[in-house]
């Protein structure tokens, strides 16, 4: 333990800042329900809504086999949530946690951390992931929440759909058609931590033709520290696209949407960092009859990023994507359906290195193409669903990967789904596991140098899940799910076998987690929505035979045991609404976090197309800490921010 922490605890520190710095040197188509239309759905009638994150098709959320949550659009309104994070709240299953004013650490069934790495986000289908640590940069991740459709959270690995980093977890975030958002929308407005915004929106149509332009712009100040007073790094984002959809006809549509944006981000002192970037996708469906169709998608994504730490020392990172995806759905006799696809993933990376650390080489290109099977088998008069599928990909750091997975449901009427599942998934090596290098200077020693493991492989996972959907009454839904990991070969931080160089990556742990989760809503009257969920999770991480992790004894992970969250959406006469969201989540053990329990509150009043709101958010306590330590450590003030919108 002493030797441990003698070498340890500096190299937190260099870690530490080594994680600042990459991520921002401080320093489907969805349905074509209107948000009126939303508003009067009864909870059966939201229980049949479509998703598509489960099988990779449309069907009812109530007869997926998974363990999924559908943030409504409705949902996001009335929780006044102004970025993508804030909204990911709403999901019980997720543990969302804010670190500074553009940094998240956001895990499903633990191992959250600042660089969480076993949760795959996608965009319309678009993955959002970076090469560097196989997670997501959410500073660089917006919608316009107007636009969201939905989103879908699974937690529990889907690997055998989605392919590898869909680990313990799946977002999906589905935004309107072109359709869905014809006329203008405006909205604008401010206050003390979201300073000021600007969102824009306009749609038309030309014959069959769709389209929408829009553009957002959004001020936020810096959080405070543990004194109360402002750390100032403000923010600023400005980001602009569009959408086309296309029904040439009823077996042909296309869509086309794009997306560009620029973010600036300040730190004391000569910290900064600045950030852009593009995206445009493509994608086409064809339905060769009511159980047979074929979808191919194909999209651009570049982001770059400067991480000043100095005047002449900057970190910079440009990622290019290019990405292509098709998949096939045909029925095979009567009684099953057959579903397979593949794709290819070509990813060019170049780093600006600084004297703290490097990748090595700087420019990498990366690659990786999967291909992938699924079978839907009904039995028992169609009462049960037997899903048996795998995907296998390949990739150039740990070669091929397996990700098969068995799920069985079975459902005795409409209003219930028994279901089970067991499944393997992987996350592979990311170039800080490989190619990643952190000389000692200019740490003091007895900091060791610090690099990637060459022979590091995949981290994988075997899962069992038993889950029980069921609405029991027609104002109220539940939903359960319990799980079992079982991980092999997490990452470690261990002495190299060559003298002198210090510490590398390994796959030295083993670990095992179990949980359970709760969801619901309750119509309580036709005035009044509630939702809400429960999470429990324990786990245990251990060192392999022959290895010598060097950080657990410091905790490498940091989830809650519980965690609880409730939103209630009232509405009131003339139309007024009063809109409450909360949550409670136990104690962090390392670094240590107290618990924390908190609230916000909106009042609402709809007019028309005119909307007028004002939100507190973070109300229970003047400041209080989500994660991390130290006396760098920021908190998240009491706000309030005041909104005019105006749907035309």
């Amino acid at each position: 333990m002493d030797r441990a922490y003698r070498y340890l605890f500096p190299g937190r520190i260099a870690l530490t800042a080594i994680a600042l710095a990459i991520s921002a040197v401080r320093g489907g188509d969805g349905s074509s329900l209107s948000t009126g239309d939303l508003k009067k759905m009864s909870l059966e009638e939201l229980m049949d809504l479509e998703i598509t994150s489960v099988s990779k098709r449309p069907e009812n959320l109530n007869e997926a086999a998974s363990a999924v949550q559908v943030i409504t659009r409705e949902d996001i309104r009335r929780s006044g949530a102004t970025s993508l994070p804030e909204a990911l709240r709403l999901a019980s299953n997720l543990q969302v946690a804010q670190l500074s004013t553009r940094e998240w650490a956001i895990s499903a069934r633990g191992f959250n951390a600042t660089f969480a790495n076993k949760l795959l986000v996608m965009i319309d289908g678009r993955t959002v992931y970076t090469p560097l640590y196989s997670g997501v940069f959410w500073d660089a991740q917006h919608v316009l929440l107007e636009d969201v459709d939905r989103i879908e959270v699974i937690s529990g690995p889907g690997g055998t759909l989605w392919g590898s980093n869909a680990v313990n977890g799946v977002i999906n975030i589905v935004t309107k058609s072109a359709e869905e958002t014809q006329g203008l929308y405006l909205a604008g407005g401010g206050g003390s931590l979201l300073r000021d915004f600007g969102e824009a929106r306009s749609g038309g149509k030309t014959g069959n033709l769709f389209y929408r332009i829009y553009g957002s712009h959004a001020d936020r100040d810096g959080l405070v520290n543990a004194g109360g007073k402002d750390t100032h790094e403000p923010s600023a984002l400005s980001q602009g696209g569009f959408r086309m959809d296309w029904r040439r006809s009823e077996a042909d549509g296309f869509m086309v949407q794009g997306d560009m944006y620029g973010s600036d981000f300040q730190s004391p002192g000569p910290g900064e960092t600045d950030l852009n970037g593009q995206d445009v996708l493509a994608n086409w469906t064809h339905a060769f009859s009511p159980e047979s169709d074929l979808q191919a998608q194909v999209y651009f994504d570049r982001t770059w990023r400067k991480a000043v730490f100095t005047p002449a020392v900057a970190f910079t990172d440009e990622l290019k994507t290019y990405d292509f995806d098709f998949h096939h759905r045909f029925p095979l006799g009567s009684r099953q359906n057959v579903m397979w696809g593949a794709g290819y993933r070509w990813m060019q990376d170049e780093v600006g290195n600084v004297p703290y650390f490097s990748f090595l080489p700087a420019e990498k290109d990366l690659s990786r193409f999967n291909a992938f099977v699924q079978d839907e088998i009904a039995l028992l008069s169609r009462r049960v669903k037997l899903t048996l599928g795998t995907k296998l990909e390949h990739e150039e750091y740990s070669g091929f990967n397996l990700q098969p997975s068995a799920r069985i449901a079975l459902s005795p009427d409409a209003r219930q789904t028994l279901w089970g599942a067991v499944s393997r998934a992987v996350r592979t090596p990311s170039r800080i596991d490989v190619e990643f290098f952190a000389p000692t200077p200019p740490y003091a020693a007895p900091t060791l140098h610090y690099a990637g493991g060459p022979d590091f492989d995949s981290e994988g996972l075997l899962a069992y899940e038993l889950g029980y959907r069921v609405q029991p009454m027609p104002r109220l839904s539940l939903s359960l799910a319990a799980f079992y990991n079982q991980y092999d070969g997490l990452r470690s931080l261990e002495f190299a076998d060559v003298p002198n160089l210090g510490l590398e990556f390994r796959n030295g742990l083993d670990a095992d987690s179990r949980g359970a989760e709760v969801s619901g809503d309750f119509q309580a009257a036709s005035w009044w929505k509630l939702r809400g969920g429960y999470t429990y999770m324990e786990s245990d991480v251990w060192q392999k035979s022959g290895h010598t992790d060097l950080e657990i004894p410091f905790g490498k992970w940091n989830d809650p045991a519980h965690q609880f969250s409730l939103q209630s959406m009232l509405d009131l006469p003339a139309g007024f609404e009063v809109n409450v969201s909360g949550y409670y989540v136990s104690s962090l053990p390392d670094p240590h976090v107290q618990p924390r329990m908190n609230y916000s509150a909106g009042l609402v009043w709809r007019h028309r197309g005119l909307e007028a709101s004002v939100y507190g958010r973070d109300l229970a306590d003047d400041h209080d800490p989500e994660f991390g330590s130290g006396p760098q450590r920021e908190e998240i003030p009491r706000s309030v921010s005041g909104k005019v919108a105006w749907r035309l």
